[in-house]
C-alpha cells in the first residue's frame, strides 16, 4: 500500500480483523453487486469506501424520484440516470482508487455464467424470487459465496450462502424454486427507508468479511424487524436433495 492508502485506510489497520494483511486483501479482490437500489446502494458504498479493489454493479433500471426516499447512492440531480452509473459516480466521489465496472442491463443466466466466475464474492441486493434463483445457481455452479439480503415493509433478511463448505446451504435450499411464495415489491407493500439502509449495510460488511476469509453467517438467516428493533437468528439446513446444490457437494469430495 502506498502512504494515501495507509492513510485511508488508517481506521481498519488498526483492525485485528483486518490489519495490513486483510486491507491489502480487499484492495485485490472483486465484488459483484447484482442490484442498485434500496440494498445495492449502501452495499456499493461500503464496498467502495472500504477498498474493495474491482467492484461490478448491475442493473437495468433509471433513476425514479420514488427511489430517493431509501436509494442513497442516488441524487436528485440524477434522476433520469441510469443507476448503475448514477452508483458509479458516488463510489467514485468516495474513493476514486477503486475500479468499478457498471452495466446497465439484467442479468439473466448467460451474463451471470460469464461474469460470477470472475468475481469473488457476489452480492444479492435485487428484489424478486426468479433472479435471486438464477443468482444462486450460479454461485453454486462457480463455487463462489453469495449475500443474499431482502427487505420488505417493515421486516428484513440476511444470509451468507457458501457451497465451498461441504454442510453449507444454499438459497434454493431455503426457499425451493418449486415453491416460490406471490411476487411482492416495494412499489406495492411499501419498505421502510432505513431498513434498507440496515440489511444493505450488513450484507456489506458480510462481503467484506468473507473477502477477509471468515463468516459467521453461512447456514444462518438473520431476521430484522425493523419495528422495535428486533433482530433474530435461524439455523439453516443444506437439501442432500436440493436439484441445485445436491449434487454440487457430492462431487467435491
Amino acid at each position: 500500500m502506498n502512504d494515501q492508502q495507509l492513510l485511508r485506510y488508517a481506521r481498519h489497520l488498526l483492525l485485528d480483523a483486518v490489519s495490513i494483511d486483510g486491507q491489502s486483501r480487499l484492495l485485490n479482490a472483486r465484488a459483484l453487486i447484482i442490484g442498485a437500489g434500496g440494498l445495492g446502494s449502501p452495499v456499493a458504498l461500503y464496498l467502495a469506501s472500504a477498498g474493495v479493489g474491482r467492484i461490478t454493479i448491475v442493473d437495468d433500471d433509471t433513476v425514479d424520484l420514488t427511489n430517493l426516499q431509501r436509494q442513497i447512492a442516488h441524487t436528485n440531480a440524477r434522476v433520469g440516470m441510469a443507476k448503475v452509473a448514477s452508483a458509479k459516480i458516488a463510489m467514485a466521489d468516495i474513493n476514486p482508487d477503486i475500479e468499478v465496472s457498471a452495466y446497465q442491463l439484467r442479468a439473466d443466466d448467460a451474463w451471470l455464467a460469464a461474469q460470477v466466475p470472475l468475481h469473488d464474492v457476489v452480492i444479492d441486493c435485487t428484489d424478486n424470487f426468479k433472479t435471486r434463483h438464477r443468482i444462486n445457481a450460479a454461485c453454486v455452479a462457480a463455487r463462489k459465496p453469495l449475500v443474499f439480503g431482502a427487505a420488505i415493509q417493515m421486516a428484513g433478511q440476511l444470509s451468507v450462502f457458501d457451497t465451498r463448505i461441504d454442510t453449507a446451504p444454499c438459497y434454493a435450499c431455503l426457499f425451493p424454486a418449486d415453491q416460490m411464495p406471490e411476487a411482492v415489491s416495494c412499489a406495492s407493500m411499501g419498505v421502510f427507508a432505513p431498513l434498507v439502509g440496515i440489511v444493505g449495510s450488513l450484507q456489506a460488511s458480510e462481503a467484506i468479511q468473507v473477502l477477509l476469509g471468515r463468516s459467521e453467517l453461512v447456514g444462518q438467516l438473520l431476521m430484522v424487524q425493523a419495528q422495535g428493533s428486533e433482530f433474530h437468528r435461524m439455523g439453516l439446513s443444506r437439501n442432500p436433495a436440493c436439484p441445485v446444490c445436491g449434487n454440487r457437494h457430492t462431487s467435491a469430495l
